[in-house]
């Protein structure tokens, strides 16, 4: 093997090498608070305020939670770590979640008026 062809499979394989562990961590579940959230939790701002200076309004950690005045649209954080997902949930017990289902490391702008729970759960 000449050495182009040596040197061609060396750097070859530094990048699937690094390919394969930028794709393994996720930085938003694994830096620490995002938007003053706290890694391994969801949290909710304030309606029209944005990221109100990084400062949540709602933190949750975990379980179902009923949600109480939250009109209009809000940023929604899911900075949870091991897969864990929000649900937000048109019953206020945790249930008929399906078309609301909000992978961990991601930030939606949502409207919350019509949903009366938050889910968080792994899978």
């Amino acid at each position: 093997m000449s050495l182009r062809a040596k040197l061609g499979a060396v750097a070859a394989a530094g990048v699937v090498a690094l390919g394969t562990g930028v794709l393994a961590a996720s930085p938003a579940q694994a830096a620490g608070p995002w938007h003053g959230c706290p890694s391994g939790a969801a949290c909710v701002y304030p309606r029209d305020a944005g990221w109100n200076n990084d400062r949540p309004s709602h933190i949750y950690w975990g379980g179902v939670y009923k949600l109480y005045n939250q009109e209009g649209t809000h940023f929604v954080v899911n900075n949870q770590t091991q897969g864990w997902k929000v649900r937000l949930c048109f019953d206020a017990g945790g249930t008929d979640c399906d078309r609301y289902v909000q992978p961990p490391g991601t930030t939606w702008q949502v409207n919350l008026s019509p949903m009366n729970s938050i889910k968080l759960s792994a899978g």
